[in-house]
């Protein structure tokens, strides 16, 4: 099987459509999409920090949902889909509870290169891989397609005018 799959790329599309969603809304784009063994959508999130609750990642929202909705078993069988690599705090959570793998549009790792190329304050929590955090979580990505689009809007929210050529 390749990697991206037809299936992998509709959930991470569907992903960069909550980003966007998120954006619009006055939050950091971020989405994330719950899906089974079989492929189907079981939940989807998207950011929602702009509240005052910091904490309030799609990713943590996922976990918190398939605690209260899914057995361990069915959590073990579950993928993540998400805009953006999980952040310690997700990924630890998403350990916690047992969740499968995890497909990620774009690395901790280029958001925090963007940032630094844009002069942006990273946040204040390290952003450290998901396999550092959770070594046992298997982690696909970055997928190639949706970078420029995903960069696009962190700049957007980075409050930068969108750029006519992507570097």
């Amino acid at each position: 099987m390749t990697f991206p799959d037809s299936g992998d790329l509709a959930h991470i599309h569907r992903c960069v459509e909550l980003a966007r969603e998120a954006l619009d809304a006055g939050d950091k784009p971020f989405g994330s999409v719950l899906v089974d063994a079989e492929g189907r959508v079981l939940f989807e999130d998207r950011n929602r920090v702009s509240g005052g609750d910091s904490t309030r990642h799609p990713e943590f929202t996922i976990v918190e949902w398939a605690v209260k909705n899914l057995s361990s078993e069915d959590r073990a069988r579950t993928t993540v889909y998400t805009s953006g690599e999980h952040c310690p705090m997700c990924s630890a959570a998403h350990a916690w509870v047992g969740l499968g793998d995890i497909v990620i549009a774009v690395t901790s790792a280029q958001l925090a290169a963007w940032q630094q190329e844009w002069n942006v304050d990273p946040g204040p929590v390290t952003p450290l891989p998901i396999s550092q955090v959770a070594p046992s979580v298997t982690v696909r990505g970055p997928v190639e397609d949706v970078r420029d689009e995903m960069r696009s809007l962190h700049r957007r929210n980075a409050g930068l005018s969108d750029e006519s050529v992507s570097s």
